[in-house]
Order: structure tokens, then C-alpha cells, then sequence
């Protein structure tokens, strides 16, 4: 979801909940503690040099359990960083801490944004050797070289 989704969203909600993939509610007591944009200028694995910016935002419960971040709060907070920061449109990406502090892309559900769990990957898979995918073989179609196999009985094996 792009920073420009998320503003067109939050004016229709009376609530701004967030869930994560596998259910579980992120807390209704939460904080968006920062709202920012990360560039990211790496090499890959191939020798590519890349750049990537995404907008982040960062979740965090506290223990004010009366707290409730209303939508037009969220829409301040953003614009706020539009306005200060310079923040251009563009995806994204969720801190939320778990066991550490996880990073998810996100979604809405037409009531709830939902944090997808985020997985790595090679860019240069060409340039690594990696196969596109595995090719599959029906061994039922292999045709067996008669110099080269076994028969039963045949005292090879």
C-alpha cells in the first residue's frame, strides 16, 4: 500500500485497527511513534547497485491503555511529515515489535489494515546460478539407455 492508499483510506474510518497476518489484533492502545522515509543504496549480490525508499511507519503499544489514535490523527501525523520531511509517495513498510522488530508491508481489508509478513529474496538470480525454478521430470518418461542399465538378472547390480 502507497503512503498516497493510506490517505485516501483513513477519511471513511471511525477506527484505524491493525491486524496482523495470522489474526492477531495489534493492540487498540497503540502509537505511531515516527513516520518517516528510508532509502536503502546497496549493491546485490550480482553487482547491481540499487536504491530503495520506503515511507515507515512505527507501531508501539505503551501502557496508556485509553489511547486510540483516531483516523484524522494518523492523516495529521502524515501530512505533518509530508510537510516537514519531505516524504514522497511511496509503499509502506511497518515496524511492529514481536519477538524483535519485525517489518511488514501493508494492506487493507476494507475495515483493517493488515501487516504482511515481509520475506527475502535474491534480485541477481541469473548472476548467482540460480534456476528460474527447478525442472520437473516424469520418470515415467525417461527412456532408458540399454548400454548404459540394468536388467534383472543381468549381474550388474
Amino acid at each position: 500500500m502507497t503512503l498516497s492508499a493510506i490517505k485516501e483510506i483513513l477519511p471513511r474510518l471511525n477506527e484505524v485497527v491493525f491486524e496482523l497476518e495470522d489474526g492477531t489484533l495489534v493492540p487498540h492502545h497503540f502509537h505511531v511513534t515516527e513516520v518517516g522515509q528510508i532509502t536503502k543504496n546497496f549493491i546485490d549480490c550480482g553487482g547491481v547497485i540499487r536504491s530503495e525508499k520506503v515511507v515507515n511507519f512505527q507501531l508501539w503499544n505503551a501502557d496508556d491503555y485509553d489511547h486510540r489514535l483516531k483516523p484524522v490523527k494518523l492523516l495529521n501525523i502524515i501530512q505533518l511529515s509530508e510537510e516537514k520531511l519531505g516524504i514522497e509517495d511511496a509503499e509502506i513498510e511497518v515496524e511492529y515489535q514481536s519477538t524483535t522488530i519485525g517489518k511488514y508491508d501493508l494492506t487493507f481489508d476494507g475495515t483493517k489494515f493488515i501487516l504482511q509478513n515481509k520475506t527475502t529474496a535474491c534480485l541477481a538470480q541469473d548472476a548467482c546460478g540460480i534456476p528460474a525454478e527447478k525442472p520437473k521430470v516424469n520418470l515415467s518418461n525417461l527412456v532408458a539407455n540399454p548400454a548404459s542399465s540394468c536388467t534383472p538378472g543381468g549381474g550388474c547390480c
